[in-house]
């Protein structure tokens, strides 16, 4: 065992063995401490960030992060604990940390391991480590260049609050009682900017960024940088809104919000405590006939790929919405035996969950719109997934004959999500990838916008 920590200390990077060895050893202690099952979570990794302000270094970081977590198992009692020191001796106190509280809590009859017939058994490359050798340097020169665009993008870009790029690259294993064994190693790589424009009537802010799991890629950091600055100028002159019911449309950023709403409705933890608007809905119509999402976890280089789910469950493609019909909830373990159902493979979220896109670009979606709301920002809580209920504060632009006429600002959009998943008129070909739900421009027929 000393030998394996230090091995796993001592490198760069560890390996998958090495954090495999160390998991069965978790596994066998929980097991001698007088645990009937036990599972094993363990992480490592490594990642560089440099950020720069006014064409200086604001930050530099140099990361390197590890964890273990256990979970044991006394019947139908459970107890969790975790830990980032790797040593024997601190192992064997996690677990016995786990036990003890498994000890006091109470039985649930719901709780323990995955169902051992739905544990992943395949496990395809899914190209998803792409390491970057990006020195400090390097870092430094690309953040620069992106921040030397922005202000290039407009006269009046004054500053830019930052301009970031980032890389790095994890392992994580996980293992349990019932034999399985699993592993992924990931990079993920990114380059972002914020820029502050600024006119006689004030201030205004805006953003970009690319992510993906090979640099190569990635948008350039002169691009970023433009798209930011472009961005934070055209909020300039931004006005207020009068009150009233008009169509809305989100753009793809802020859509991924909305079907983030829907996802919640439908996810295991909401509907066995039965604190969602979508409870008992399965099978029913909940969006119009065109609307269909469809789960690819299986995808190459995917943000959100993997074979399996974090309790090991295998994961597939998956159709959540079809014709409009929810097809699907989103379960794992303990919510599928509290609703009398197996588990989905949803433990952790979803998988690259695709909005298949309709053939209308962003321009086109204006207009189809006419007159309305283009949100680009929001701000504030959401929706309350009980009701329905969604309101939140948000900025954007405001349409007149299907073109943008003027900025908007201060202003809150609101509805009922149910009304709104029936009333989404239109999903836009502009899709945007960079995230584990992947969707387009969506166009709602009709929310509140209040104003003045």
């Amino acid at each position: 065992m000393n030998e394996i920590v230090e091995s796993v200390n001592g490198a760069q990077l560890a390996d998958e063995q090495r954090l495999i060895a160390i998991g069965q050893q978790v596994l066998e202690e929980a097991r001698g401490q007088g645990a009937s099952a036990a599972e094993a979570s363990i992480s490592v990794g490594t990642g560089l960030s440099v950020s720069v302000r006014r064409g200086e270094v604001d930050t530099l970081e140099h990361e390197r992060d590890r964890s273990l977590a256990v979970v044991v198992y006394m019947g139908q009692r459970s107890g969790a604990a975790s830990t980032a020191d790797f040593s024997p001796r601190s192992l064997q106190a996690t677990v016995a940390a786990a036990c003890s509280i498994a000890r006091y809590t109470s039985e649930d009859p719901a709780r323990g391991l995955a169902d051992p017939a739905l544990l992943a058994t395949d496990f395809p490359d899914l190209d998803l480590h792409h390491p970057w050798p990006l020195s400090a340097d390097q870092a430094i020169e690309r953040a620069l260049a992106a921040e030397a665009s922005a202000r290039d993008a407009d006269s009046r870009i004054s500053d830019c609050d930052s301009a970031t790029v980032t890389t790095g690259e994890g392992i994580r294993v996980y293992l349990n009682s019932n034999g399985f064994v699993g592993s992924r190693r990931g990079t993920r790589h990114g380059v972002s900017c914020i820029a502050i424009a600024r006119d006689d009537a004030g201030m205004q802010r805006d953003y970009w960024f690319s992510v993906a799991r090979s640099a190569d890629e990635l948008e350039s950091p002169a691009d970023v940088g433009r798209r930011a600055g472009e961005r934070a100028a055209s909020r300039l002159g931004s006005r207020r809104l009068q009150t009233g019911r008009v169509p809305v449309l989100y753009t793809p950023m802020m859509a991924r919000g909305v079907i983030g709403q829907f996802l919640g409705a439908i996810s295991g933890g909401n509907l066995y405590r039965k604190s969602s608007f979508l409870l008992d809905r399965l099978g029913e119509q909940v969006f119009p006939a065109h609307v269909q999402m469809q789960e690819h976890p299986h995808r190459p280089r995917g943000l959100a790929s993997a074979a399996f789910d974090d309790e090991g469950v295998a994961t597939r493609d998956c159709t959540v919405v079809e014709d409009g019909r929810l097809q699907t909830y989103l379960l794992d373990s303990y919510a599928g035996r509290r609703l009398g159902r197996q588990s989905t493979g949803h433990a952790g979220g979803v998988h690259n969950l695709e909005v298949r896109s309709g053939d209308k670009d962003f321009t086109q979606l204006l207009r189809t719109m006419d007159s309305g709301l283009v949100v680009t920002e929001l701000m504030g809580q959401g929706g309350n997934l009980v009701t329905g209920d969604y309101s939140r504060g948000a900025a954007g632009f405001w349409v007149e004959n299907g073109e943008i006429a003027y900025p908007v600002e201060e202003i809150t959009v609101a509805g009922n999500l149910r009304d709104m998943f029936a009333g989404l008129q239109a999903v836009g070909a502009d899709r945007d990838e960079r995230g584990s739900i992947i969707t387009g421009s969506l166009l709602f027929e009709q929310m509140t916008v209040a104003g003045k």
